[in-house]
């Protein structure tokens, strides 16, 4: 066969696992399927697993890709400091000096290679008449939805972003089961239109419930207010949150959220415990324990102090005092808590969250915001608020409501894979202070403060490998 071209890469063999059914356990064994490999549906449950394995890959939500889901939203902004203690990892992304040669390829397979395989599954379907059919479909739908979403957020504009976002470059959106074909970049309007045609087909297929560790239509819905409120489509970003049945976490439950011991607010997540998996995903922000600690990012002095000491629980439950003894000098880090560690567990492995109730919420705020419906707004901001405050704050109006929406999401999804792209889509610079990488602020700041609005790195660029091998892709401006 030919050198694979564009956005493909061969999928790599997934390897045999046993478990039980409920988990990510009977998945495809081989590079590509055959006629034979989807007839019954157990095959096809076999399969469907197989593509939500990609969503643990080091550049999806992995986290050991030099640049993934798991880490590089934050490592872009400014929630996340560079240690001068770890390994310098990301250091490019941190310093927006990501170029042709050096940016997020890992990312860009890791997403097409999801989309092959559902595009695999979603082929053979059509000629399966099996009774779990519509669900099967519905999921790889919306796994081909939430990759090419995930790609045009790095790769492209936002549409909010700015006006000429929607007839900018998007990415290429491939349907066909196909590696030799060779795709153009749609624009982003006609990328996110796409995405909305495959979720609104999954969200009418898929199950109200599905096994463990994978989605239902509680996380269609999610996804859907999500890129509804990306276009700027306020009342459907509303609707869709409002069909969420899943409620915010309880504040005595936030903690035990990010140590695996409670399951409350979680709409998709992924059980990561061996044989299956056992993945050590919290490499991507530092090694060690407590004592011992090795970071390679920690918590900006600036996010730190943003949480409400004592008040809000969020700041017990995402971050934490580490330190380091060498030659007799103990240094103090704002250690990264949200993949640290189980109670008792080994360091580092922890589940994957992925989806969130609490998002439902904050997206109906600010939704409802520019709706100007502020009491509202106010109500979706406070049903977040009440959960994780002893005393909220309240009853903002205007300019100061619309900061307190932006600070709740900030504060509620640090290092979860979305603050890059909330500042990217407002239009706003990553403004990072001189506060240096120890926990009282001082020690060394990270090399580049700024990223100005309207940058070109905001779009990161397509590897030169994806160049090469297809001529009909065009590099993003600026690179």
């Amino acid at each position: 066969m030919r050198k694979i071209s564009t956005i493909f890469m061969f999928v790599v063999a997934l390897g045999l696992f046993t478990s039980c059914d409920n988990n990510l356990d009977q998945l495809p064994f081989d590079e590509f399927a055959t006629d034979n490999a989807f007839i019954t549906a157990q095959d096809f449950e076999n399969g469907i697993r197989g593509v939500y394995l990609q969503l643990t890959a080091g550049g999806f939500y992995g986290g050991s890709d030099a640049g993934s889901m798991l880490s590089a939203p934050d490592v872009m902004s400014d929630n996340a400091t560079l240690s001068q203690y770890g390994r310098t990892t990301k250091r490019t992304l941190h310093n927006f000096q990501y170029n042709a040669n050096s940016t997020l390829l890992g990312t860009y397979r890791n997403c097409y290679r999801l989309i092959y395989q559902a595009n695999q599954i979603l082929l053979y379907a059509e000629s399966f008449e099996g009774e779990s059919k519509d669900n099967i479909v519905g999921e790889a739908k919306a796994l081909r939805a939430l990759a090419h979403f995930n790609l045009v957020a790095y790769f492209g504009k936002i549409p909010t972003q700015s006006n000429d976002a929607n007839s900018s470059l998007g990415i290429a959106y491939v349907t066909d089961a196909d590696v030799t074909i060779e795709p153009s970049r749609m624009t982003v309007q006609e990328t996110y239109a796409m995405i909305l045609d495959d979720l609104l087909d999954a969200k009418s297929k898929i199950n109200a419930s599905n096994p463990e560790g994978r989605l239902n239509k509680n996380g269609v819905n999610l996804l859907l207010s999500r890129v509804y409120l990306y276009m700027g489509q306020w009342q459907n970003a509303i609707d869709a949150a409002n069909a969420v049945s899943t409620q915010v976490a309880a504040r005595a439950n936030v903690v035990g959220v990010w140590e695996d011991t409670s399951e409350d607010g979680l709409v998709f997540w992924i059980p990561n415990d061996a044989p299956t998996l056992g993945n050590n995903i919290g490499v991507t922000w530092s090694q060690g324990g407590v004592t011992s600690l090795i970071p390679e990012y920690v918590a900006s002095f600036e996010l730190t102090n943003l949480y409400d000491d004592g008040n809000d629980i969020r700041k017990d439950a995402y971050i934490f005092a580490g330190s380091v003894t060498s030659q007799g000098i103990t240094t103090n880090f704002n250690g990264i808590k949200k993949l640290f560690a189980r109670p008792g567990g080994q360091p580092g492995v922890v589940d994957y969250k992925i989806l969130r109730a609490a998002e439902a919420f904050l997206n109906k705020a600010e939704a409802y915001y520019n709706l100007g419906n502020e009491s509202a707004a106010r109500q979706a901001l406070d049903a977040v608020r009440s959960k994780r405050y002893l005393t909220p704050p309240s009853g903002e109006t205007g300019a100061a409501l619309l900061d307190a929406i932006r600070l709740e999401r900030r504060l509620e999804f640090a290092f979860e894979y979305q603050r890059f792209f909330d500042l990217k889509r407002w239009g706003l610079p990553v403004q990072r202070s001189n506060a240096g990488d120890v926990a009282d602020g001082s020690g060394t700041p990270s090399d580049v403060l700024s990223l100005p609005a309207g940058s070109n790195k905001f779009q990161l660029p397509i590897a030169q490998e994806s160049l090469d091998v297809n001529p009909n892709l065009q590099q993003n401006p600026g690179y």
